[in-house]
């Protein structure tokens, strides 16, 4: 079992990998795209992809949860990303709340930062009970 300090410092740098992620993917979506609904859009992307790497990483390394099947594993999955809906409020909240207040990108995306920092407090331990279980 990991000990606490480092089980906190080791989801914090994932925390961090996650975050840094999601911005990258925003910001290129960003780029790629400015039409309508630019925004939401690479919200979404964004998302989508800190979603993934936060699962990977806290399966494998935080939480050291083997799946028996693919099918499991997206089961897992599926209960992961459902766990992750409140705490997905929380940080979108935070973003278009900072875009709404001071209308700039780089407010909206510490904006993001913080609503995922605190998200990710709330998502830790949802996952430990309802995801992550030993049954």
């Amino acid at each position: 079992m990991i000990d606490s300090f480092r089980l906190a410092m080791l989801y914090m740098t994932f925390a961090i990998v996650a975050t840094l992620c999601n911005i990258l993917a925003q910001d290129i979506c960003n780029y790629l795209y400015s039409g309508g609904f630019s925004i939401l859009l690479s919200i979404l992307m964004g998302t989508g992809f800190g979603l993934v790497v936060k699962y990977i990483l806290d399966k494998k390394y935080i939480f050291r949860y083997k799946t028996a099947t693919a099918e499991h594993n997206r089961h897992i999955f599926f209960l992961y990303a459902i766990m992750g809906i409140f705490t997905t409020f929380i940080f979108w909240g935070f973003e278009f709340g900072f875009h709404y207040i001071f209308e700039t990108k780089e407010m909206r995306y510490l904006g993001g930062i913080l609503g995922l920092m605190i998200g990710y407090i709330c998502k830790y331990y949802l996952d430990k009970r309802y995801v992550f279980r030993v049954v």
